[in-house]
């Protein structure tokens, strides 16, 4: 396999069984390793950690709040439409 980037879809294609860092709409995190991916940026991530961010305003202080709730799911298909960033893994040469 060919370890040149052309397109945009190639950096997704050299992190195949890596791990990867993918923002979702609704400040949502998913880490987790990418097994597959399509055309439409579907994909197929195993051993994730999702992470869903929540910004509230406590009603007497007027403060902002942020929690972040995290879980673990063993494999997840995860919609292309959703998906605003990939990152790929960080690579030390």
């Amino acid at each position: 396999m060919s370890s040149e980037c052309r397109e945009p879809l190639d950096l997704i294609r050299l992190s195949i069984d890596e791990r990867v860092l993918v923002k979702c709409k609704g400040d949502r995190e998913l880490r987790g390793k990418l097994h597959a991916f399509d055309q439409h940026l579907n994909m197929v991530l195993g051993d994730v950690e999702e992470t869903v961010t929540i910004q509230d305003v406590d009603e007497e202080t007027q403060e902002e709040i942020i929690r972040a709730s995290k879980r673990n799911i063993e494999m997840l298909f995860v919609r292309g439409d959703i998906i605003i960033l990939v990152s790929p893994p960080l690579r030390t040469t």
